[in-house]
């Protein structure tokens, strides 16, 4: 258990109404009890104007916990359903909800709003694709940024597409054919990106040229910032937009002539900034220094969100094909999705030392008292930290002393086609050993510090965090929660709420934030399994009241509440409401 953390998180998760970017949270200092939280505002990030991931509470005043001023004794009542739970209730108002034979207590609390946004990445194309020992349906061209989110690439034969160690490839095997790899997420509005790339001619007959897209719906509806590559060896800058495969110019641009005389294998860098309707774009060779100043700032509405990605284009009549551009770099500062997904609740869900066996006793009493009100960290809050932009924190005391315990997390290292290793666990996050109840020690891995699979992000929240034990491995005894999701399923203690009948997804009427999601997922994330291969921690219901949930994700690169990769939601006909196998209370 990390309890030095928690009394500097407590201010920190308590500190405005302001949305509190969770790369802002700080200990605060320790203060004597009964008097009023002392924090300032944290001031909003720099950069684009929007939101981070962030957790938001409301102030904290004397007048919110006089409501919660609980009588005595308090009232507790069995109520219908299965599993059979217990209601705790003061002056007719509900306190608590326990679950016979589970840990978890949901109560009432401060209504936080938990929001999450895209979050900065850099692809540097370290993979080599694509796979040619797998069917040529099975194929992925230029596979997974790392925590950008997969690569799209269309026209006009899908082996114009390749990735070596270091670059990306396309080939310009015909003229006047647009090729184009974009990221599929089409939910980007505002951004900061750049690429580098070169092509390995000079272009003979007619010129090549490669541009940074955004705001891309389609192959024939896009914005781009455009090099041409002349003959001469002469480099030209262009913003413009299509629409329904109509190109003009973005309003008050020309073509602007940045060099001359450019060999071939010539890296260059367009840079694009994109705020509301305000596009700033600079492009520059990559040896030199960037340019302070933007070469083009102009504004224009047409596309309000996109994806983002490259295109390149050998134009009608150059004749030394093939010309490959290369792209050795596309690197995200800044992003904001149109609607970052977001849930705001006033449940706080705790954990008992011991399943609750369904006997109401003073000392269960004292316990619930001392949560009612309280804003200390909660499962919830702590499987926010995990989310981009937590910050680290590191472990003053105890096994994982002087270990990172919690911060931003990834969800893997990369195999050599670049996708995503299962396998790290809470204590690799934390680079320690650990050894476990029954005696069995596992070590630390180099590879996977700041990982967490999805498995070992909800150890990581349940089991270190807040108390619950753990297996090293399967571990059949309902004790102790087991290191993978397919044992999870059926071993971990508590109490099931719901499962498929084989054919649907579970309704799960009883659902509460803070159960575990199991899923056959079978696809997105996951390699084709036979049984249960990813878990999450459900989160509540979001502002279009989809209930939405938290796990780690290979195509996200780690926790996440968000869409990439398939949407993160128990309703509708995506992966993950569809698959939806059991659900599981600690």
């Amino acid at each position: 258990m990390f309890n030095t953390s928690r009394r500097g998180l407590l201010a920190a998760f308590a500190a405005s109404a302001a949305s509190v970017p969770l790369s802002g949270l700080a200990a605060a200092p320790a203060r004597a009890a009964g008097t009023a939280p002392a924090v300032e505002p944290l001031a909003a990030p720099t950069g684009l104007a929007s939101a981070r991931s962030s957790v938001t509470l409301p102030p904290l005043n004397a007048a919110y916990f006089s409501q919660l001023t609980l009588n005595a004794p308090l009232t507790a009542t069995v109520v219908a359903g299965t599993p059979t739970r217990t209601e705790v209730t003061s002056g007719g108002r509900r306190v608590a909800l326990l679950t016979h034979g589970a840990r978890t207590v949901v109560l009432p609390g401060p209504e936080r709003t938990f929001t999450e946004n895209k979050k900065p990445f850099v692809d540097d194309f370290k993979r080599t694709l694509p796979d040619t020992s797998l069917p040529v349906a099975d194929r992925s061209y230029w596979g997974t940024s790392p925590g950008g989110g997969s690569w799209s690439t269309l026209g006009p034969a899908d082996t114009d597409y390749s990735v070596v160690p270091g670059t990306g490839v396309i080939s310009l095997t015909t003229d006047f054919a647009s090729r184009h790899a974009t990221l599929r997420d089409g939910e980007i509005t505002d951004f900061d990106v750049r690429s580098v790339a070169r092509f390995d001619k000079v272009p003979t007959g007619q010129a090549c040229s490669y541009a940074l897209s955004f705001g891309y719906q389609d192959t024939s509806n896009n914005y781009r910032a455009r090099l041409s590559f002349l003959t001469t060896g002469a480099v030209e800058l262009r913003v413009e937009k299509e629409v329904a495969d109509k190109v003009d110019p973005l309003p008050g641009t020309t073509a602007l002539t940045l060099a001359t005389g450019v060999p071939a294998g010539t890296d260059w860098t367009i840079r694009v900034r994109r705020e509301g309707s305000r596009v700033q774009v600079k492009a520059w060779r990559s040896a030199s220094a960037e340019p302070a100043a933007w070469t083009v700032e102009t504004s224009d509405a047409t596309f309000g969100k996109g994806r983002v990605g490259l295109r390149a284009l050998a134009n009608d009549g150059c004749t030394n094909l093939p010309v490959k551009l290369l792209v050795s770099r596309y690197q995200l500062d800044e992003s904001t999705w149109a609607a970052p997904p977001s849930v705001t609740h006033g449940d706080w869900v705790r954990v008992l030392p011991e399943p609750f066996d369904g006997t109401w006793t003073p000392a269960l009493e004292q316990t619930v008292r001392g949560w009612a009100g309280s804003t200390a960290p909660d499962v919830l809050a702590y499987a926010a930290m995990f989310l981009a932009d937590g910050p680290a924190v590191v472990s003053g005391a105890g096994p994982a002393k002087d270990k990172q315990v919690l911060g931003e997390a990834g969800y893997g290292y990369l195999d050599p086609q670049g996708y995503r290793y299962e396998g790290a666990d809470f204590h690799e996050y934390m680079n320690t050993g650990w050894t476990f109840p029954d005696g069995t020690y596992t070590g630390p891995s180099s590879k996977q510090v700041g990982n967490l699979d999805c498995s070992g992000y909800t150890r990581m929240v349940y089991g270190y965090h807040m108390g619950v034990p753990m297996a090293a491995g399967e571990d059949t005894s309902h004790t102790r929660l087991p290191r993978k999701s397919r044992h999870i399923v059926d071993y971990a203690p508590g109490a099931r709420i719901d499962r498929t009948d084989g054919t649907n997804p579970p309704a799960a009427a009883q659902l509460q934030p803070g159960d575990l999601l199991l899923f056959n997922a079978d696809s997105g994330d996951d390699n084709p399994t036979v049984t249960v291969d990813h878990v999450g921690i459900y989160l509540g219901k979001d502002a279009a009241g989809k209930r939405r949930f938290l796990s780690s994700r290979k195509t996200n690169n780690g926790p996440t509440m968000a869409d990439i990769g398939g949407a993160s939601l128990l309703d509708g006909t995506g992966t993950y409401a569809t698959k939806l196998h059991t659900v599981h209370r600690i």
